[in-house]
């Protein structure tokens, strides 16, 4: 198995959310109001890297998953509960998404989502096993099918393209001096730095496309439910591109699985055109923004996500190297 130096996140204990008795009486109240009456909640998720309430809640008549965040504390986290619902609910019909039933904004800034419940939700394994890796892909392209020519209701809710959305520019940006390659972990070879920027030029023409992408598809944002169905949650990012382009993180990680991430990718239908430097070209560009953000301190509630980041770009870059028979 491809060894990484970065230790594994632990997905199922990134998120530092408050439970079900920290969160506000009236809060609790309007989730109960909800779901018919007196509710209790099971453990927190502990996947994610918001400080958001995320849990199954089980009331008189109904049973749902339940997000929950304090506006006045996390503007910027509320609004991306509020475009996550404006987005669930545009999604056709047969994207394996948990459906959003309702959102309630409270007085006092709190946002409340209520989510139908997966039955028996699991988080794939880690490390990646061959039959659900195969599920998950599956999902993957057939989600892709459904979304490459999305209709004016998704069309609707302004999404953008990715370029316009991210800037993938770490590499150009140190070969230039522009920044410091100091702070990258220690076994970065940093005679990578310009065949890195060279590919990353391309990124933009290289994912270019009209398809809905997730655009924050990882294994703690996909669900396998009691007969092994695979759902895809948390559609908080989504814009325009490359149908293929969800694929390359869950790929990557495969690859640090020991699975063979580049057959995977050639077989994968969404990925039928591609050619092999536009993927690299792609992934270059992931390494960087991963690898770079990695070193920034931890967003406030959030303590896991440099270190999720950093993995995430140990993994991309050395499914790269493998390809452009690079040692690192």
């Amino acid at each position: 198995m491809p060894s990484t130096v970065t230790p594994r996140p632990q997905y199922t204990s990134t998120a530092a959310r408050p439970s079900w008795p920290q969160l506000p009486a009236a809060v609790r109240a309007i989730v109960e109001q909800r779901l018919g009456g007196a509710a209790s909640s099971g453990p927190s998720a502990g996947g994610g890297f918001t400080p958001g309430f995320a849990a199954v809640v089980q009331g008189q008549h109904s049973t749902q998953f339940v997000k929950a965040i304090d506006g006045s504390t996390y503007p910027g986290l509320a609004d991306n509960y509020r475009r996550e619902a404006e987005i669930n609910a545009a999604l056709p019909v047969g994207v394996p998404a948990p459906r959003i039933r309702w959102v309630h904004e409270a007085p006092d800034g709190w946002v409340v989502l209520g989510i139908d419940a997966v039955t028996g939700a699991r988080m794939p394994a880690d490390p990646w096993q061959p039959a659900e890796l195969a599920a998950v892909l599956a999902a993957c392209s057939r989600t892709a099918e459904l979304l490459a020519e999305p209709d004016d209701k998704l069309l609707d809710q302004g999404l953008r393209p990715l370029s316009d959305e991210v800037t993938f520019e770490s590499w150009r940006q140190a070969a230039a001096g522009l920044v410091a390659t100091d702070a990258l972990p220690a076994w970065f070879p940093p005679r990578l730095v310009a065949p890195l920027a060279e590919l990353e030029s391309t990124w933009i023409e290289a994912t270019a496309g009209n398809s809905v992408l997730h655009h924050d598809l990882r294994r703690d944002n996909l669900l396998l439910d009691q007969v092994n169905q695979v759902w895809i949650c948390d559609w908080n990012w989504p814009c325009l591109g490359a149908s293929w382009l969800d694929s390359t993180l869950l790929l990557a990680t495969a690859h640090a699985d020991g699975h063979d991430a580049t057959g995977l990718f050639i077989d994968y239908p969404p990925a039928r055109d591609v050619d092999a430097e536009q993927l690299d070209a792609a992934l270059a560009g992931l390494c960087g923004y991963f690898l770079f953000s990695g070193t920034q301190p931890a967003p406030t509630g959030s303590p896991a996500l440099r270190h999720h980041q950093t993995w995430c770009g140990e993994v991309v870059l050395r499914w790269l190297a493998q390809r452009r028979l690079w040692r690192i």
